[in-house]
Order: C-alpha cells, then sequence, then structure tokens
C-alpha cells in the first residue's frame, strides 16, 4: 500500500514539475495574477472554458499541485503507522510540500523572482525525497544490500549533493542568466557520476546495480537535451521546430533533470543502509562453542559403535561378564549357555 502510493505521488510530482517548466518557459508564471484563488474563484471551480493560453499552464500547475499535496497527505498517514524512519520522512514530505505551496503563491502574490529560485529548487528536493520514500517502501527496498567499501559510500553521496546544486544552478540560469555556474557543474558531474555507477554496477546489488545503469542512460539524454537548450537559447542557429522546440527541449531538459537527481539520490540512500555482513567462523559466541561441544560429546559412543559394527546406526552392545564371554567363545553362539565343567578329580 505504501509503496504503490508512493509511485503515485512520485509520479504526479513528475508531472507537477512538467508543468512548473512549461510555465517558466512560456512565461505564464503570473497569467494569473491572485492566489490562492484563481481571477475570484475558487481554485477548484474555475471554468475551464476560460482555461487557454498561458492561464491554461498556470492554472494546470495549481490543480496538480493541489493534486500532489492531497497525496503526501494521504501517504503521510499511511507511513505514520509503518513508524519509525518512515513516519519522520512522511512528515518532512508534508512540510516541504506545504512550504512549497507558499512559496509558489508568494512568487505571484509579491512578483519576487528569486522565490521562483527557491520554488524550484525545493520542487527537485521534493521529487528526491518521495524517491527515498519509494526506495524504503518497495520489497527490493527491504532487502540488505551488497557490502560497498566507506570511499564509495563518501563519493556517492557527494555526487548527489553536487547533482543537486547542478539543478540549483539551472534555476539560477533560468532566472538570473548565470550561464557560468551551469556549466562548470555539467563538467563536474560527467565527471564524477560515470565513475560512481561504474563502481556501483560491479556490486551486484539488487537495487544500485540497475539504477545505476538506467543514470546512465539519463545522463546520456540530459547531454543531448543540454546541447540542445544551448543552441536553441544562445546561438543563431536556425532549430527546427522553432518556438516548439525552443520550449519543449529546456522542459525536457529540467524533467530529465529530476529523474537524474531522483536516481543518484536512491543509490545514497541504499548505499548508506545498514548492510547484513556474515559473522566470521572465528569470532563465533561461547554458547555456540558450548553447543558444538556438546553434539561432539553426544556423538562419541555412537562414532565407536560405528567402528565395531560397519552402520552409524548400531547400537553398542552391552558388555558381558567374563564366564559369559568365555561360554560364548567355546559354543560358537553368543546367547547359548555355559558348559558345566566337571570337577577335577
Amino acid at each position: 500500500m505504501a509503496y504503490r502510493l508512493a509511485l503515485a505521488t512520485l509520479a504526479a510530482t513528475c508531472a507537477l514539475i512538467l508543468l512548473g517548466g512549461l510555465v517558466t518557459n512560456t512565461g505564464a508564471a503570473l497569467a494569473v495574477p491572485d492566489w490562492p484563488s484563481t481571477f475570484g474563484h475558487n481554485m477548484v471551480l474555475f471554468p475551464w472554458s476560460r482555461m487557454v493560453g498561458g492561464i491554461l499552464y498556470e492554472h494546470s500547475h495549481r490543480l496538480m499541485g493541489a493534486l500532489v499535496g492531497l497525496l503526501t497527505l494521504v501517504l503521510a498517514g499511511v507511513l505514520w503507522r509503518e513508524g519509525g524512519r518512515l513516519r519522520r520522512l512522511g512528515l518532512v514530505a508534508v512540510a516541504v510540500v506545504i512550504a512549497q505551496g507558499a512559496l509558489g503563491g508568494l512568487r505571484v502574490v509579491l512578483q519576487e523572482e528569486t522565490l521562483a529560485i527557491f520554488h524550484g529548487s525545493l520542487a527537485q528536493a521534493f521529487f528526491a525525497l518521495l524517491a527515498v520514500i519509494a526506495l524504503l517502501t518497495a520489497p527490493r527496498g527491504r532487502v540488505a544490500g551488497a557490502r560497498v567499501e566507506p570511499a564509495l559510500k563518501g563519493l556517492t553521496v557527494l555526487a548527489a549533493a553536487l547533482v543537486y546544486a547542478q539543478i540549483v544552478f539551472g534555476a539560477l540560469l533560468t532566472h538570473a542568466g548565470r550561464i557560468d555556474l551551469h556549466l562548470t557543474g555539467a563538467v563536474l558531474v560527467f565527471a564524477l557520476v560515470p565513475i560512481v555507477t561504474a563502481q556501483l554496477r560491479r556490486t551486484g546489488d539488487v537495487v544500485a546495480a540497475p539504477v545505476s545503469r538506467l543514470l546512465l542512460v539519463l545522463l546520456g539524454t540530459q547531454l543531448l537535451l543540454g546541447v540542445g537548450s544551448f543552441l536553441a537559447r544562445f546561438s543563431p542557429f536556425w532549430i527546427p521546430g522553432e518556438q516548439l522546440t525552443v520550449v519543449a527541449l529546456p522542459v525536457a531538459h529540467r524533467l530529465v533533470g529530476s529523474l537524474i537527481l531522483g536516481a543518484i539520490v536512491v543509490l545514497a540512500a541504499r548505499v548508506s543502509t545498514p548492510t547484513a555482513e556474515p559473522e566470521p567462523a572465528d569470532q563465533a559466541q561461547p554458547s555456540q562453542i558450548s553447543e558444538r561441544a556438546d553434539v561432539t560429546v553426544d556423538r562419541a559412543p555412537r562414532s565407536q559403535a560405528a567402528s565395531v559394527s560397519g552402520h552409524p546406526r548400531f547400537e553398542p552392545v552391552s558388555r558381558h561378564p567374563l564366564q559369559q564371554t568365555q561360554a560364548a567363545s567355546v559354543s560358537g553362539h553368543p546367547g547359548s549357555k555355559p558348559a558345566s565343567w566337571p570337577p577335577l578329580q
């Protein structure tokens, strides 16, 4: 139940990020000037016939945000019954989605561009949080992970932090034109993340190995989308599709960036999960040693019997007095009675 609900919330958030990209790249962020209402109407009751142009993008973004908020509340309620860290993650998700909605509303009311940067960056962090919740509630996520060296763990966490910084640099590029930071971050990401994925694939972990392969595919796709977005925005070259391509490329670039962040954060969470390592044989507990000794003692008589009969299940024969043994040696049968000897004359 929790796993399916986490996946549903994750998918809805993915659609929300897609709509947010459309709002930003079409310039529809202020198409609806009021909040939380929409042109004086209740947000849910706003007439569909008036949802045209930028209003369509902006109001659809608001409706999807409301759906994500509702799903997050339900998910937190389910995770509350799980207890432990899942309960805490559910509460964090609720706090983040409330803060995200407030930032979006203040962006409209105050018309402050800086709030848009925080709004976009927090949305990506919320997506990564949902990805971790989906991992921890998945059946494979409950399986003990493969042993990973501490150096590789630190490298994976560093890669996750670097990918998130690159997403923040992307928001700065969109709203402040800081292309230098985004290009520098891209070089660092494409230098570090493939190294991490190559090492994690060799661990054979049931989660880390397939996610690492997926991450490599996403990186290749992101590189192509990034080059296309750069050419569409900063070069004088003609781009096929013209305005549609100019909008679609950065929106897809932002969406794939979210998937990359989710994947690398899942890897960081996976390698940080304690692994169940087998106990060495020479470090057995004293109780186990005594039990082994008891078993050895109990098997000793049976082993002696087996050496006589040649069969491990043969029961040892009770020892007879010397007179009976002598009688058996004379009569030739162990069950015969001893012969009587006449007294010496």
